[in-house]
């Protein structure tokens, strides 16, 4: 896919809330906005430019106004409080995959 495509198709998607804080725990803490409706745990969320940022963990707070929890997936998390993020699909598992290369070996 052409990088103008994939940032054409995540403009469509919207933006789905901004990083609020750094957790104690090492989470990211996101609040939502009313875009985010169908967004589940195990959903990847981008930045603007389209790289990773983290994998919702779990959804927080009241549903009129929630926030994720999310697992960052980079070390460099101070640098994205504020950021707007999108959503990122859902991460493919590589499972299945392994589980036929292993039948495939015997």
């Amino acid at each position: 896919m052409i990088a103008s495509d994939w940032l054409m198709s995540l403009t469509n998607v919207g933006e789905i809330g901004e990083i609020m804080h750094l957790a104690k725990s090492g989470r990211l803490i996101v609040k939502l906005n009313a875009a985010s409706a169908g967004i589940r745990a195990g959903e990847l969320l981008v930045d603007g430019s389209g790289k990773r940022v983290g994998k919702v963990a779990e959804l927080i707070g009241p549903v009129s106004a929630p926030y994720a929890s999310v697992i960052p997936m980079t070390d460099r998390t101070a640098r994205l409080i504020g950021t707007k993020i999108f959503s990122g699909g859902f991460a493919k598992t590589s499972r299945g995959r392994d589980r036929r290369s292993a039948r495939r070996s015997r």
